[in-house]
């Protein structure tokens, strides 16, 4: 069955989240904030968060290659999301303030499958790191 949008875009959180090996709880906390404060998860019923994610924990676990759970994940999202789609990825891989070599390569293989222009995505990636940056 494929995804809905919001749970695609959650697979996609997920993906980010545990790309360097394990999800941080603050990562947990960025995804939970995002999604109450993204409007494109206003139709989103939250009592189904933790099934979605544990539905992309489970796909990666039990064997789905990330290039399947990826391409599924980007199929369930309409084009005129893909921007925000990459937007949610890079807020989740940035939150930790430093990005690991596995999640620069993830973040390209999402970028790639969305078919960004590389302007767009520069300018997400450099608003996310304005975002979590320290005085």
């Amino acid at each position: 069955m494929p995804l809905s949008t919001p749970d695609a875009l959650i697979h996609l959180m997920v993906v980010a989240a545990s790309s360097d090996a394990r999800i941080s709880p603050s990562e947990i906390e960025r995804i939970d904030g995002l999604i109450d404060q993204s409007p494109v998860f206003d139709s989103f019923d939250r009592s189904r968060l933790v099934a979605v994610a544990n539905d992309c924990v489970d796909k990666i676990n039990g064997g789905a290659d990330l290039e399947t759970v990826l391409d599924d994940a980007v199929a369930a999202i309409p084009q005129r999301l893909h921007d925000t789609a990459y937007a949610l990825a890079v807020e989740i891989t940035a939150v930790d303030l430093r990005l690991e070599q596995e999640e620069l390569r993830l973040l390209e293989m999402i970028r790639d499958r969305l078919d960004l222009d590389r302007l767009v995505t520069a300018a997400i990636e450099t608003a996310a790191r304005a975002r979590f940056r320290h005085a």
